[in-house]
């Protein structure tokens, strides 16, 4: 059994949540891991999270939209302006969106970005990852 857990370990996908809300981070982290898919690195500020992107190369960026100092739009932009990190995906993670609002983009995406509305629940989110980032 420790042989097997040692596999799903070595093929966890590492996600760089960023989110200004301690409890939100806190949560989706636990959650997110409970799958053991996912190691989940958690940043509440862009500057951590610029230093965290730029140290670990995460597999996915999962990022908060609206935060205070510098929101998630132009922490993206700085990310896709380095050479450590351009290519690293990137979604959004917003609260400003409703599930039928979303359903109702014609691209699901938000300045070029992917987005995911925090309050469809964990298991639409993860089935979010699983699906666009296998």
């Amino acid at each position: 059994m420790a042989n097997l857990e040692k596999i799903r370990v070595l093929g966890q996908k590492k996600i760089l949540l960023v989110d200004d809300e301690e409890d939100f981070c806190f949560f989706l982290k636990k959650n997110l891991e409970k799958s053991k898919e996912f190691n989940v690195l958690t940043a509440t500020n862009a500057k951590e999270g610029v230093r965290l992107a730029k140290k670990e190369k995460p597999n996915l960026i999962l990022l908060d939209l609206v935060m205070p100092k510098i929101p998630g739009n132009e922490m993206a932009e700085i990310l896709s302006k380095d050479l450590q990190t351009k290519d690293i995906p990137i979604v959004f993670l917003t609260a400003v969106v409703t599930e039928d609002e979303m359903a109702l983009t014609s691209t699901g995406k938000i300045g070029g970005q992917n987005f995911i509305a925090k309050t469809i629940g964990t298991e639409k989110i993860i089935s979010y990852i699983r699906e666009h980032f296998k």
